[in-house]
């Protein structure tokens, strides 16, 4: 008999628990994605499991653009250097009859696209370089601060995806630390990467333009000149994990074949690990692209998942929400 009133003591400390009774991901609908994510991080943060992993290398790995935050129609910092564009050219007259920037400026996207790689390198030249690193912030901090979303009208930085960043929180609380890995600049993403995902610049990795150190004007600053020092994207994005972070990652989560190596280089390693790839299937709530998307284009990624072992998280049918229903204190602006 006095067996009885222990076993419902117990049992009432195990139901009653927080740790036990809180969702940490209660955006995401149950099923097999869900599940994976969960199993995955109880085991590498169980000392007495067999896939225990050191909390020094618990390492997640995180795309930025249409990964974490919306990135159609455009990529949110290509909507920065047109706005960029628009601002400076009255003192640049020439723009008006050169490509690409006369395209950019007429909103031609088709012809900007046309370019290539090294017609978007002229527009990001032209608007990211000749300044400071601290002006450069102050410029990407401002703009984020007014700029909306055509489809959305909302701030950029509120157009985070919900089930990502409690994805982010649910794996800081078992040890990990997060990383950006993004081909987006990391000059544009380190001012607010800390307010909005609790990822601090330090670990941000992204794409770069060369800079120089300079007292030219009596005061130490670190200018940024019109010269690429480094593209994250594709088969960059492993070296720039490894310049910067210096650790395998045991989790990548990306959403493009541009993070194809990324989660390549990650699930090749010995021990538990896991990719992930977000497929964009949600028209009604955000968009709805993959293989012949000019943005995000997820096409190799879709065709190897299964064969690689990685997760493909269906928008549509894994996610409860995508967007944060309202503005938090964490996506103000300062």
């Amino acid at each position: 008999m006095r067996i009885l009133p222990v076993l419902c003591l117990l049992l009432s400390a195990f139901v009653l628990s927080p740790a036990s009774a809180a969702d940490p991901l209660p955006s995401w609908n149950d099923g097999a994605a869900k599940t994976a994510i969960t199993e995955f991080v109880a085991a590498v943060a169980d000392p007495e499991h067999a896939d225990y992993v050191a909390p020094s290398e618990r390492i997640a790995v995180f795309d930025n653009d249409g990964a974490l935050w919306v990135e159609q129609p455009i990529y949110t910092q290509l909507a920065f250097v047109l706005e960029r564009l628009k601002t400076m050219a009255p003192q640049h007259p020439e723009w008006q009859e050169q490509q690409p920037f006369k395209a950019a400026l007429a909103g031609d996207m088709d012809s900007v696209g046309d370019a290539g790689m090294e017609g978007l390198m002229q527009l990001l030249m032209a608007t990211h370089a000749g300044m400071s690193t601290d002006e450069f912030a102050a410029v990407a901090t401002d703009w984020l601060a007014t700029a909306r979303h055509p489809r959305f009208e909302r701030p950029y930085t509120e157009l985070v995806y919900q089930p990502t960043l409690e994805l982010l929180d649910y794996l800081r609380a078992n040890g990990f630390k997060t990383f950006i890995v993004s081909g987006g600049g990391i000059a544009f993403m380190r001012p607010w990467t800390e307010r909005v995902y609790g990822i601090p610049p330090e670990q941000v990795v992204g794409s770069q333009i060369a800079l120089k150190y300079s007292t030219d004007l009596g005061t130490p600053v670190i200018m940024r000149k019109p010269e690429i020092a480094f593209i994250d994207d594709k088969a960059g994005k492993p070296v720039g994990i490894q310049r910067h972070i210096g650790r395998r990652p045991i989790f990548a989560w990306g959403n493009s074949d541009g993070d194809y190596q990324m989660l390549q280089w990650t699930t090749a390693g010995d021990g538990r690990r896991l990719g992930m790839l977000l497929h964009h299937d949600d028209a009604e709530r955000e968009y709805a692209y993959d293989r012949d998307s000019h943005v995000g284009r997820l096409d190799r990624g879709l065709d190897d998942a299964a064969g690689k072992g990685w997760v493909v998280v269906s928008m549509q049918r894994d996610w409860g929400s995508v967007f944060p229903a309202a503005p938090s204190q964490a996506l103000a602006h300062p």
